[in-house]
């Protein structure tokens, strides 16, 4: 879970490729599209630009990889099953969690509940909104 610290110049170059592959372009087409169609639906386009706001934001940052495999066990696992009692016992790695001391356990479930939590709020509000 370390986080490599990124120079200037790197986000810099991040943004510049951005431009240059037509990313705010895309965004904005995107959502153009999902206002016009959650208005024929009746939802309230500041929903959607909510849902984009931060979507994008995790695009920029990079660090959507990671959660979205995660998120998309969660999403499985609530459409089959819907909330269960033992959702973070169903999504935590048995076998690297032996391997950890009390102390690491304890911080592994803190942080894996915390993703689940996240990944809950985040199934909501795409069902809310249909996306």
């Amino acid at each position: 879970m370390a986080e490599q610290v990124k120079s200037l110049k790197q986000y810099c170059k991040e943004a510049k490729k951005r431009l240059k592959q037509g990313f705010w372009q895309n965004y904005h087409k995107n959502l153009t599209n999902e206002i016009a169609r959650a208005e024929q639906n009746g939802i309230s386009s500041s929903k959607i630009k909510e849902y984009y706001a931060i979507k994008v934001s995790g695009d920029i940052k990079n660090t959507k990889d990671e959660f979205d495999a995660f998120y998309v066990k969660v999403k499985k696992m609530l459409d089959e099953e819907g909330e269960v009692s033992n959702a973070i016992g169903r999504l935590t790695d048995k076998e690297y969690f032996e391997t950890l001391s009390y102390e690491e356990k304890q911080r592994y479930s803190l942080i894996l509940s915390e993703k689940y939590l996240k990944a809950v709020e985040r199934y909501k509000k795409e069902k809310e909104i249909g996306v």
